[in-house]
């Protein structure tokens, strides 16, 4: 959409302005599915899928605002241990170099009974 508008305001000013095509970052979650219930004895295993764009390195994973783990992996799975009764969310966050957040994140919250 942003390209969208820097293009109609160079033919509205008749001007040009450079358009940089970036790779947008995004992160999807597949498992657990947003509002599973999971076992109390059970393990959790959080898939999921990571563009970090132009400002990410890498992700962040927390539970419940708690940082939990530093995922170098772009694509794949990690298990979390069995969770307290109640719910939870789960987010992954796309950071910097610096361990930064840069503002693009997902979560999945869940129910363990």
């Amino acid at each position: 959409m942003r390209k969208l508008n820097l293009l109609i305001m160079s033919f509205l000013f008749g001007c040009y302005v450079p358009i940089v095509l970036a790779a947008d970052a995004s992160i999807s979650i597949s498992t657990p599915p947003d509002g599973a219930k999971i076992s109390r004895k059970s393990k959790i295993e959080v898939s999921y899928e990571v563009a970090p764009g132009q400002s990410g390195d890498h992700v962040h994973l927390y539970v419940d605002d708690k940082e939990a783990v530093v995922l170098r992996k772009l694509k794949g799975n990690h298990t979390i241990e069995s969770l307290d009764p109640g719910k939870h969310a789960i987010c992954i966050k796309i950071v910097n170099k610096g361990h930064a957040p840069i503002g693009i994140q997902a979560c999945t919250n869940i129910s363990v009974i």
